[in-house]
């Protein structure tokens, strides 16, 4: 995968544990949470969970006693082999978790690689998880750089969320108008020209140097202005040409070139600001969409077919639905020493065993094996060195490759079947 494509899939990963963990629930206050930031020390940490267990064992009730003091020992157990929390902290969740008809197992699941460091130590032991940081960590931080200008003002900063920040209002000494005739009428017009052009080096290079640092988290750049200087602005080539490759069209006309001005042109380039990243994700479904209604179509869809034209290499381009949730599980029996895998989706019951019939008691599920279906097949493109693609759920296109085609398809090198 792309540089790009790896951050959307890591960031996706986080995405769906946090959904299980903010969607599983403990019979009880049964579901342990302990969240420590990079400078707490996990000794200190598994010393206050020894206390914890130890107060445990005054509950009255046997059963929420035993789940909470099996959910303070795995947490302990989790954090053993670490001797610190790392760059970024680490959490872990544990607990008997609700599978459905009041069955329970227990469940651990640890967080050592978030978007951004853990800020602050949490301690909790609830019917559910403590997620709130987890959270803020999915809150898109990504922005827009901003630019309105003419001849009189500029003013540039960037659009993040719902924040509009002018990071710096310029004004020019472009004369609009001068009175000079005869054969001093050139040389004034020559010299208001030198001087518009100095103006616009000014604001461009000041914005360029701003936006520059931050150009990985940029999704583009939206001009605006009264009058047909953003035209010449962009046509000219006065801004970097980093930051020209990710100017979006169109240019918006607003009344104003200053911090007013940038107000007035989130609120006209609303809509564009919210299609933008979604444009690409809509053409490579519709190109989709087209080339399976072909005779002979360079496109598949469906887990098995997929499966089967990655193996051939026939795979261009791989289109994976962020909704996607399902993984890979792998089980063996104690009994028959049976070993076996299963595709599933969500929470689940341990099976009995397919091959001696062995209950649940008797299987046991290897967590350190389990495979996500986006990672595996993501895998499998990258060996045969097609492209992989994330869709959204956010347009009409994302999902219809969800409801229609299971979240799966392919743009092929060749027609295949």
């Amino acid at each position: 995968m792309s540089d790009d494509a790896e951050k959307q899939a890591v960031r996706l990963r986080f995405k769906r544990i946090l959904e299980e963990l903010m969607e599983v629930r403990g019979m009880g206050t049964e579901l342990v949470t302990v969240i420590i930031p990079p400078e707490r020390q996990v000794a200190d940490v598994r010393h206050q969970l020894a206390n914890e267990a130890g107060q445990a064992r005054n509950i009255k009730s046997n059963q929420t006693r035993k789940h909470v003091i099996d959910a303070i020992e795995s947490a302990s157990a989790a954090l053993g082999n670490r001797r610190n929390a790392g760059d970024k902290g680490v959490a872990v969740f544990t607990g008997h978790v609700i599978v459905g008809n009041n069955k329970t197992r227990m469940k651990t699941y640890i967080v050592d690689n978030p978007p951004e460091p853990f800020t602050s130590f949490r301690y909790r032991c609830d019917s559910s998880f403590e997620t709130s940081q987890l959270e803020e960590m999915l809150i898109d931080r990504t922005a827009y750089g901003l630019l309105v200008i003419d001849r009189g003002e500029g003013a540039y900063g960037i659009a993040s969320g719902r924040t509009v920040y002018c990071k710096n209002h310029i004004t020019s000494l472009v004369p609009s108008k001068h009175r000079q005739g005869g054969q001093s009428q050139q040389r004034f017009e020559r010299l208001i020209e030198e001087a518009a052009d100095k103006f616009f080096k000014k604001v461009t290079e000041r914005a360029c140097e701003y936006w520059l640092p931050m150009l990985p988290d940029l999704k583009g750049i939206i001009v605006g202005g009264p009058g047909a200087t953003k035209d010449f602005v962009i046509k000219n080539g006065y801004l970097h040409h980093e930051i020209q490759k990710i100017v979006k069209k169109p240019l918006f006309d607003v009344g104003y070139s200053n911090e007013s001005g940038l107000r007035e042109l989130i609120q006209n380039a609303g809509d564009l600001m919210d299609k933008i990243e979604l444009d690409e994700e809509r053409k490579l479904v519709d190109r989709f969409l087209k080339e399976i209604m072909n005779a002979h179509p360079k496109a598949t869809y469906g887990e098995m077919m997929i499966r089967s034209a990655l193996d051939q290499g026939a795979v261009d381009t791989l289109l994976l639905s962020e909704a996607l949730r399902k993984k890979t599980v792998f089980f063996n029996c104690r009994q028959c020493k049976h070993e076996w895998s299963l595709t599933i989706e969500g929470i689940h019951e341990i099976p009995d065993c397919p091959e001696c019939n062995a209950d649940a008691t008797q299987v046991r599920e290897d967590e350190n094996k389990e495979i996500d279906l986006i990672d595996e097949l993501a895998g499998l493109a990258t060996q045969s060195a097609a492209s992989v693609r994330l869709i959204s759920t956010d347009s009409e296109e994302g999902m219809t490759l969800k409801q229609a085609f299971g979240g799966t398809a392919a743009l092929l090198r060749w027609s295949w079947s």
